[in-house]
């Protein structure tokens, strides 16, 4: 039986720390999630309409084997300058990848759509993401909040406020896996208009409102046409105009190729969350990050279990995000504590 980290969040897992950086009146923001040590990361991405930096170098056929960040971020293609902020507050510390002589740190990130969601767009002569994402890395703790914060400051879902998200869980092997996700699909986390998540069975406790699956089930459950009505509001819908960010983190030795198959397996996550997922509209990416400082290397059952906790881990990470959300000023959406 799965059972969570003494926090419930992806910091859990051994070397990682998370920073947030938030503005309200832009309603967007960055997340960080930084590596004490460099780690061996991988990445999938599911969604028609990415928005990435770094990503080729993590396919395992390329040289670099570890990265020391990475960024989710609100702006859509503006918020990939948060990596840059990143990198130079790690730099700063002499943190980096050594290439003749120069530090380079290695900050893949990956952005969703929050544009169009009430905030103040209105910036001056350069958008405030680099920025934000030094302040995200300067911020990076253990302990940190979800819901209307980083990445997930801005984020919707269709009808109610998305948000970041974060859990853990611990293995009977020994290992620890987390998962943090800034939540903005196209798709619904709950069951129609119901307050009840798609990721019921996956539940650990209350983590998020201890619901369960409604019963009977609503005849528009899986209306498709509703949720997008919710979202749009009658607007058409846009590619590039939603996307579900995630990281995945384990304390396990991993290969570059096998942290590639656990961001693969967290997208199982995605499918028991958020109805639907995947879609052309959707820029949905999994980053995979590997401490290994449990020291344990997974065989055979113990690996199935690593990846099915990954997927699981993922759904309870995505409506935590959800569930954690608050209201603030020309909100377009409300809040799932506000659904009666």
């Amino acid at each position: 039986m799965f059972r969570t980290g003494p926090r419930n969040l992806i910091t859990d897992v051994a070397g990682l720390r998370v920073g947030n950086a938030s503005d309200t009146r832009l309603k967007s923001g960055v997340t960080a999630v930084l590596c004490d040590e460099p780690a061996v990361a991988g990445v999938q991405i599911l969604g028609g309409a990415p928005g990435t930096r770094e990503t080729d170098l993590l396919e395992p056929h390329n040289s670099v084997e570890t990265v020391h960040a990475v960024v989710l971020s609100g702006g859509s293609a503006f918020g990939l300058d948060a990596a840059s902020g990143v990198q130079g507050a790690l730099r700063k510390r002499g943190i980096g990848f050594e290439v003749g002589g120069f530090r380079v740190p290695i900050v893949p990130a990956a952005i969703l759509f929050d544009l169009r969601n009430g905030g103040d767009k209105d910036w001056e002569r350069y958008p405030p993401y680099r920025d934000l994402g030094y302040e995200a890395a300067q911020s990076a703790a253990t302990d940190f909040q979800l819901g209307t914060t980083g990445a997930g400051t801005g984020a919707l879902t269709a009808g109610l406020k998305g948000g970041l998200g974060s859990a853990s869980t611990l293995l009977d092997s020994g290992v620890t896996i987390g998962a943090l996700a800034a939540v903005n699909p196209t798709g619904s986390v709950t069951v129609s208009r119901t307050r009840h998540f798609w990721a019921a069975p996956f539940e650990i406790g209350d983590e998020f409102g201890g619901q369960g699956y409604p019963s009977p089930m609503p005849d528009d459950a899986k209306s498709i046409l509703l949720k997008f009505r919710d979202k749009y509001a009658g607007q058409q819908m846009e590619t590039g105009g939603n996307t579900t960010i995630a990281v995945i983190a384990t304390d396990a030795i991993l290969t570059k190729a096998a942290a590639k198959r656990l961001a693969m397996s967290a997208h199982d996550g995605f499918v028991r969350a958020i109805w639907p997922t995947h879609t052309p509209a959707d820029g949905d990416l999994v980053f995979a990050l590997a401490t290994g400082k449990s020291g344990i290397r997974l065989e055979a059952d113990a690996a199935i279990d690593l990846y099915a906790a990954a997927g699981a881990t993922m759904a309870r990470a995505i409506s935590r995000g959800v569930f954690a959300a608050t209201p603030a000023d020309n909100d377009l959406f409300p809040v799932w504590s506000s659904r009666r």
